[in-house]
């Protein structure tokens, strides 16, 4: 097989823009010369790229794993181009960070942080759920990944850099909201505002309710944090949230903490990313200073509801 770099940069356009005279125009192509590229890499394979309905094009089983590695390839590149230059004593680089949307709580800081030590990096942020950070990790869309538990079954490497207490919350008029050393068994029966299944926090929770041979009363479902917090406060029902979530509406009294035993449900922020990557000096400088300096920059010890 004899595939090109120029002939993979084309797929990756047809299938971006969903249309050979769109790539066309961005790869500054003719519409035939795209279309002789996609025919002579179908030839190459002897395999259809592409199935086409009227208009409408999509990709075939081979197109999508021919997709998967033109992606990886392309990584590959960026990656050497950063070290490259680094090379050349440019103190410049990129980073390409995913995180969960309940880590964009406190990660600007770290951010902004390391920003201040490497005024020469561009940082690319994107936030996403649990499944659009496997996606981001497997697909190697990514640098690293800011999340709990990192998912098995893939080859990810993890590593811890902060603790992550989930705490129940409540509204200060609920019931339970003046009471200390509530036995967990009291929260069978109270409804609970919950994230997707599929979130880790969800996960996490649902074995811990488990472990105590309790079942967790699902009321209303939510896919962010911030979501969670507003129903709680509208008093919809009891919410399990990262302590890093609620400073603003601890500080304000618009949320308590419940003094529930064998809370909180202890957790860890991890930086993971594919196991034996080759990292650039930027994202490798980030993942050091995220693991030397993120306990001291992000202190929660003084929060109401950490032990």
């Amino acid at each position: 097989m004899n595939i090109t770099l120029k002939q993979l940069k084309t797929l990756q356009a047809v299938v971006e823009y969903r249309s050979y005279t769109d790539a066309a125009k961005a790869l500054f192509m003719t519409q035939p010369a795209v279309s002789m590229q996609i025919k002579q890499m179908e030839e190459q394979i002897e395999l259809p790229l592409f199935e086409r309905d009227g208009k409408h094009i999509s990709l075939t089983e081979a197109g999508t794993e021919l997709l998967h590695y033109a992606q990886n390839i392309r990584q590959q590149l960026d990656e050497a181009s950063l070290v490259l230059e680094e090379l050349k004593g440019l103190k410049r680089g990129k980073l390409h960070l995913t995180m969960a949307s309940t880590a964009n709580y406190f990660a600007p800081q770290l951010i902004a942080a390391f920003h201040h030590e490497y005024p020469g990096a561009k940082v690319t942020l994107d936030v996403t759920n649990r499944s659009g950070l496997i996606d981001a990790l497997k697909n190697n869309n990514s640098d690293m990944a800011i999340m709990g538990s990192p998912p098995k079954g893939y080859k990810l490497t993890g590593i811890p850099f902060m603790d992550n207490p989930l705490v129940a919350i409540a509204s200060p008029s609920h019931p339970l909201a003046r009471r200390t050393h509530i036995p967990l068994k009291e929260l069978a029966d109270e409804p609970f505002i919950v994230r997707e299944a599929d979130s880790g926090t969800r996960i996490a929770v649902e074995r811990f309710f488990a472990k105590h041979d309790l079942q967790l009363t699902t009321g209303m479902e939510m896919n962010r944090s911030e979501a969670i917090k507003q129903a709680v406060m509208a008093e919809l029902g009891l919410g399990i949230v990262s302590l890093h979530t609620i400073e603003m509406e601890l500080a304000l009294k618009r949320l308590v903490v419940l003094h529930i035993e064998d809370f909180p449900i202890m957790r860890h922020w991890h930086i993971v990313h594919r196991t034996g990557k080759r990292f650039a000096a930027i994202p490798e400088a980030f993942k050091n200073f995220v693991l030397e300096n993120a306990e001291e920059l992000l202190d929660i010890s003084h929060m109401d509801g950490y032990a």
